[in-house]
């Protein structure tokens, strides 16, 4: 794993869906993001999260007020906000990440992203979380 660069941090997708939606986050986690978009650091959005909210609408188990990639564009677009490269790199290292990563294709992507780019990874995910505490990612719980 890359140092972590403390001036960037990548949101998985649970975290950008509740930046988006104004949800309760902890408040380390409001920190960090206060932190990042008062502009000493970036805040990150792989664009697999554009995929898996578009899944989500698609199968009715997310309902958004815009469409998937307005939603998305928004979020990327906002101050202090920047796109992740989704390289072949990042998808390659995700199938052969350390320890025992968690089995969910996405939550791979968005660590090995993390890993690339030398980042904390936002989450709420457990296994992502679980995984980060053995040191294989750094992660902030929201």
């Amino acid at each position: 794993m890359n140092g972590v660069e403390p001036g960037r941090l990548l949101l998985d997708t649970c975290a950008a869906l509740w930046i988006s939606t104004d949800a309760k986050l902890s408040a380390e986690a409001r920190q960090s993001l206060n932190r990042f978009w008062r502009g000493s650091g970036t805040v990150l959005l792989s664009p697999f999260t554009a995929w898996e909210v578009g899944m989500l609408v698609a199968r009715g188990r997310l309902s958004l007020t815009t469409k998937p990639l307005t939603w998305f564009q928004s979020l990327a677009e906002a101050s202090g906000t920047a796109l992740a490269d989704l390289t072949p790199s990042i998808l390659i290292e995700s199938c052969n990440l350390p320890g025992d990563p968690p089995g969910d294709p996405a939550d791979r992507i968005i660590i090995s992203t993390a890993r690339e780019y030398g980042c904390a990874v936002m989450t709420r995910d457990r296994q992502i979380l679980a995984y980060a505490e053995k040191g294989h990612v750094s992660a902030i719980a929201c």
